[in-house]
């Protein structure tokens, strides 16, 4: 536990004029300041001491107005060094808020196939996964889950409003992560699972591949139907250019070996999935056609969904911190200039 920590769970906390303490036990040495400046002035020298013998000439209360200064800024310098070990901070609260939104998950091609280089400088993926983090970017208010899949499919991130999370879970998926393989039936089948008990009115899937279902025993077809009666729409993404393309077929000494093959999307395939459960079938050869998609899932029906947002606390130690360094120095600096007083 650092001392952080462990002052948090000594004095818990309080909130005053919209400043948070972190640990307000310490502003009770606030209430020593008082006494110490009522002690200060009672007490009694047993001699009168001058730093020069012109001082003594100008009589007992000679430089008095720089002897309370110095009093003063040192107690300034005191109360703003208990101040900022109270760890004053702003920020750090819950917020609940209500607004309208779309459940949405965004499954993703992740198979070998997705490394197909006809975007170049980028492969298949890297488009993708930019094109779902700009998606991901515009939304306000939308729950977003993440279904990546190859062979098999998995959830990456359940619906969440936390768009910072699912940004760094796209970034951190990379094709191999999965069986080899593309198994659009079982995408779905994953993808809606996350849905069918959400209780939003509109309820979409994103589907993104580059077209070939060859793995997994569900059929798209029947998957996209029994999506259909969850009341989800599917919005199915082709990815890939037209006619050749780099298409790893192994790897060699210096890394994956490419051939030119011809681009494959089973766009008829795509289509039936998308038509079936009253969505829209896109083929992806630029930012274009994610674009519509938006346009397309902004135009849904919207639920009311209630989302608590916690926002992190900025510490304000520095400022009063900063004072007593600053009434020090002043100090130091009229001690300098006039020398030792009374």
């Amino acid at each position: 536990m650092n001392w952080r920590e462990w002052l948090d769970r000594l004095g818990g906390s309080f909130t005053v004029g919209g400043l948070d303490f972190a640990a307000p036990w310490v502003l009770a040495l606030l209430l020593l300041l008082p006494w110490l400046w009522w002690w200060r002035r009672r007490r009694r020298r047993g001699a009168i001491v001058f730093s020069r013998a012109a001082v003594l000439a100008r009589g007992p209360r000679a430089g008095q107005r720089v002897v309370r200064a110095l009093s003063a800024l040192r107690f300034v310098a005191l109360a703003g060094c208990v101040v900022a070990l109270a760890r004053p901070r702003t920020g750090a609260r819950a917020e609940t808020s209500t607004s309208e939104g779309i459940d949405i998950v965004i499954a993703f091609d992740i198979s070998s196939s997705m490394l197909a280089e006809d975007f170049q400088p980028n492969n298949r993926l890297e488009v993708a996964k930019a094109r779902i983090k700009e998606f991901v970017t515009n939304r306000n208010s939308d729950r977003i889950a993440i279904v990546p899949f190859a062979a098999e499919a998995l959830t990456q991130v359940p619906l969440t409003t936390d768009y910072p999370v699912v940004l760094a879970a796209v970034d951190a998926i990379q094709s191999g992560q999965l069986e080899d393989g593309t198994a659009i039936g079982t995408a779905i089948t994953t993808s809606a699972n996350r849905l069918r008990s959400s209780p939003g009115r509109s309820r979409v899937i994103i589907l993104m591949t580059d077209g070939e279902n060859n793995r997994g025993t569900v059929d798209p077809r029947t998957a996209a139907r029994a999506a259909a009666q969850f009341g989800i729409r599917i919005y199915t993404v082709g990815v890939g250019t037209e006619g050749m393309a780099p298409v790893p077929v192994g790897r060699g000494l210096y890394g994956l070996r490419y051939e030119n093959r011809p681009v494959r999307i089973d766009e008829q395939l795509l289509t039936e999935v998308a038509r079936t459960t009253g969505g829209r079938y896109f083929r992806a050869r630029d930012a274009q056609a994610l674009r519509l998609i938006y346009e397309q899932i902004d135009r849904l029906e919207r639920t009311p969904v209630r989302a608590r947002t916690y926002v992190r606390f900025t510490e304000e130690y520095r400022w009063p911190l900063g004072l007593a360094l600053g009434c020090l120095a002043l100090e130091l600096g009229l001690l300098a200039w006039r020398g030792p007083l009374p």
